[in-house]
């Protein structure tokens, strides 16, 4: 019998040996930290806005040459050995004079030219006449005088080189070049 106390007492030691080996568990339940609800924003990079230019800014900032190739400032044409504006013209003439009004600062050169036919003496007398009339026509819509230099070219620069009335028509004009902004 003192075995099988013995072996009853080993069995309990044993027990609670193996009870106070266990992990305690918690029993209550795990508070979980308040959730706040987080909305997503749909932002995007900030995009950086190229300032737009003016038209006068871009006037500004270009140089003669390229400002004199945007045509802001239209050519006119002349009927065969005359000089005068013809009504058709006066239109564009009217475009160029409202445009140096708005940019008062700019000086012009008036370009007389001619077709090839006659000669060089005759034809830069003509292309003179041909400045002449178109600076006193844009004096006459307002424009100052002294912000407008003539030259005459005569036949010496041709816009077309061919020999139909098309071409003597095209080189018969005046060009209005921008020499100061």
């Amino acid at each position: 019998m003192k075995r099988v106390i013995i072996g009853v007492l080993v069995v309990l030691v044993m027990v609670a040996f193996f009870n106070s080996c266990q992990k305690k568990v918690a029993t209550e339940p795990v508070k979980e930290a308040p959730t706040t609800k987080v909305e997503a924003v749909d932002e995007k990079a900030p995009q950086i806005e190229k300032p737009q230019l003016t038209e006068e800014e871009i006037f500004q900032r270009d140089t003669l040459e390229e400002v004199n190739r945007q045509g802001y400032l239209q050519k006119i044409h002349f009927e065969y050995d005359k000089y005068n504006v013809k009504d058709d013209m006066k239109p564009i003439m009217a475009q160029n004079a409202e445009w140096l009004l708005q940019h008062p600062t700019v000086e012009i050169r008036i370009e007389g030219h001619c077709d090839e036919r006659g000669t060089t003496e005759y034809n830069i007398a003509l292309g003179e006449k041909r400045a002449d009339s178109a600076r006193d026509y844009l004096v006459s819509l307002g424009v100052a005088a002294r912000k407008i230099q003539v030259v005459s070219y005569g036949k010496s620069k041709p816009l077309v080189k061919a020999v139909d009335e098309i071409s003597y028509y095209q080189n018969r004009r005046d060009e209005f070049v921008i020499t100061k902004k």
